[in-house]
């Protein structure tokens, strides 16, 4: 059985600090890539990139992102991820964010950056490690849905939640499918993913272990789309421990993508029903 008494006290503090993950030398400019706590992790990751010559920022680099993990096969895929990163003129640097659908291991992740200067466009490659994500409030979720397209839930926030009504905030995207490419690798038109627009995920947050019972909670608000592109609603944990994140995405026409209804009995000594769309949390 597992011990979730000991997981929760192994759990990660809320992490808030950019530090520098790669950097990158190529010719005079320099390209520095920040992430949370300076690492890469499985699932959902803002990124901050600075790319400056002779220490000068330059924002008008054009700069475009593309990670692509290779299996032992040989086989080429990606994962959620902003192609064209947008400069913060306040702040002096591109933002942009990726979902890491796998950690490194057999597997191995590669960034592929192009950006543009003086009408001369470089291209770089740069391996990178992608580590098992320690805080399973920030889990995810791959599925294909009722319209046979493929998509990925990613967790973003509450990194550290607490027993009250909480912010939740996720990410949805949808892999978009293209023709079989006839031009160069790495072609971005083969690895593209977007994000989902104008749909409602639906949440029935519950406590699956036999001894809650299939406990619930009041006061929790579906997830609907903000100005971010990211999905937000509210989640309200009555106490700490294991819990279940039931789901049901639906489209922009009402149609259920994915997910099923879980029932609302009080069942003590019975581990809890969870619907075919969930992720799992604890804290």
């Amino acid at each position: 059985m597992t011990d979730y008494e000991a997981e929760r006290n192994d759990t990660v503090e809320e992490v808030i600090e950019f530090r520098e993950a790669i950097v990158i030398n190529q010719d005079s400019y320099k390209i520095s890539i920040e992430a949370l706590n300076g690492k890469f992790h499985k699932g959902y990751n803002e990124i901050r990139l600075k790319l400056s010559k002779n220490n000068l920022s330059i924002s008008d680099g054009k700069v475009t992102f593309l990670p692509i993990i290779t299996n032992e096969k040989g086989e080429h895929s990606s994962c959620p991820h902003l192609y064209n990163l947008n400069y913060n003129v306040t702040a002096n640097y591109y933002t942009g964010y990726v979902v890491f659908t796998e950690e490194s291991n057999i597997s191995n992740w590669k960034l592929y950056l192009n950006f543009s200067q003086d009408n001369k466009v470089y291209k770089i490659e740069q391996s990178i490690e992608v580590l098992k994500q320690p805080n399973m409030n920030l889990n995810m979720t791959s599925f294909t849905g009722k319209d046979g397209e493929q998509y990925i839930i990613a967790l973003v926030a509450p990194q550290n939640p607490k027993v009250a009504e909480n912010n939740l905030v996720a990410g949805i995207y949808k892999y978009n499918k293209v023709e079989k490419s006839e031009t160069t690798f790495p072609d971005p038109t083969q690895f593209s993913y977007s994000e989902v627009s104008n749909f409602t995920l639906a949440i029935d947050p519950r406590m699956p272990e036999p001894s809650m019972g299939n406990h619930s909670s009041p006061n929790n608000k579906d997830l609907i789309q903000e100005n971010d592109g990211l999905y937000h609603g509210v989640v309200n944990y009555t106490m700490t421990g294991n819990w279940t994140l039931n789901f049901i995405l639906y489209n922009q026409n009402g149609l259920i993508i994915k997910g099923t209804k879980v029932s609302t009995d009080f069942t003590p000594g019975i581990e809890g029903q969870k619907s075919e769309l969930h992720i799992n949390t604890l804290f």
